[in-house]
């Protein structure tokens, strides 16, 4: 297939609008997985939306019925708004807000995932997965689904042990996702929650000769082992360059704090360390991160809800509680942000609210 063919395919959409929600609670899976590659990714400039917002977000709070934050270091409930409904300006207030708290969730929501690629492409263009199936003829709509069928078992398998499922989201690409929309449309009758833990505060929590040192180093992420597992279920991968090299420690290009990026799915080893060096070292941040609950939030979904999330400052891990006993489904939305950089001059998260707290007295 040709790169002109293989991009056609990546832009088509179907006329009709499917419902996946009722596809799902079908005897087979929906989920298509056909043999078409695509070009590698090509590098951009990204102009980050939340540049533009309202200090305040003042069309979010004055707009909806209830907003509070679900605990002190991550995660924020939105009550009251339609992401299908939501003003240019909200748009950007919300890439403002999603970037100070990492995750954000709205419940009761009636957007579709063509709604939810139009929203999308609001932050940046949009992401197709390097292996998984996806809606037909809808590349950038990732389904995510898993039953009690041998296919989700297999690939529940690879988390086997829950920890080693913290991820930020393909971050092997040159310029790794920024905003992730996921809608649990279906869901088990208990179990299936997510967590997601604070880049930020992780970073604040370790020690400033720890920090200073981890400053400047690079991190080697990869999807080669996603590729290869994907072949082995008799699935394309559908390009080839996803190896790259970013820094441990990252700088929000608009909050301007720093992060801690790194996460066991996809982190391989620290440039320039010997191999016992990196593992001790990849090792240590990995429990911390797994340790840190008082930086994590554990959210348990409601159907239709959508969490909204930076990846550039998040990890994330699902919980798969519920295999063997029911199903849980949703669909996702993720797009491309800048290629991930350290500045010296950024600022820990701690040390800005610790100013703006002075300030403010």
């Amino acid at each position: 297939m040709t790169n002109a063919t293989a991009k056609e395919t990546a832009v088509k959409e179907t006329t009709t609008i499917l419902d996946l929600k009722k596809l799902a609670l079908g005897d087979r899976s929906y989920l298509s997985f056909p043999k078409t590659t695509y070009p590698e990714l090509e590098p951009f400039e990204h102009k980050d939306v939340g540049h533009r917002a309202d200090p305040t977000k003042a069309s979010l709070y004055k707009n909806a019925e209830k907003i509070f934050d679900v605990t002190p270091n991550i995660g924020t409930e939105i009550h009251g708004l339609q992401l299908s409904k939501l003003t240019n300006q909200q748009k950007d207030d919300l890439a403002l807000l999603i970037a100070e708290r990492g995750v954000v969730f709205f419940r009761n929501q009636d957007i579709n995932y063509q709604q939810g690629k139009e929203l999308g492409k609001h932050y940046g263009p949009l992401h197709i997965h390097l292996t998984e199936g996806h809606v037909p003829n809808e590349p950038e709509v990732f389904p995510i689904f898993y039953d009690k069928s041998v296919e989700a078992q297999k690939r529940s398998e690879l988390f086997r042990d829950a920890s080693a499922g913290w991820h930020s989201d393909v971050s092997y690409e040159l310029q790794p996702p920024g905003f992730t929309f996921l809608k649990i449309d279906t869901l088990p009758a208990v179990g299936g929650d997510t967590y997601w833990s604070s880049n930020y505060a992780a970073y604040d929590k370790l020690s400033p000769a720890l920090q200073k040192f981890l400053e400047g180093l690079e991190v080697v992420h990869s999807g080669k082992e996603q590729g290869l597992n994907a072949k082995a279920r008799g699935y394309t991968q559908r390009r080839q360059d996803i190896e790259h090299t970013h820094p441990l420690i990252r700088t929000h290009p608009v909050t301007g704090w720093k992060g801690l990026f790194v996460q066991p799915v996809f982190a391989r080893r620290i440039v320039g360390l010997s191999k016992r060096e990196s593992d001790t070292i990849l090792n240590l941040l990995y429990s911390h991160i797994y340790g840190g609950h008082d930086f994590q939030v554990r959210f348990k979904w409601t159907e239709d809800t959508i969490a909204v999330w930076d990846n550039r400052v998040t990890a994330h891990c699902a919980v798969f509680d519920y295999i063997n006993i029911d199903r849980r489904h949703g669909w996702r939305i993720t797009t491309q942000a800048e290629r991930p950089y350290f500045d010296p001059k950024s600022k820990s998260r701690s040390e800005e609210l610790s100013k703006k707290q002075t300030a403010n007295k």
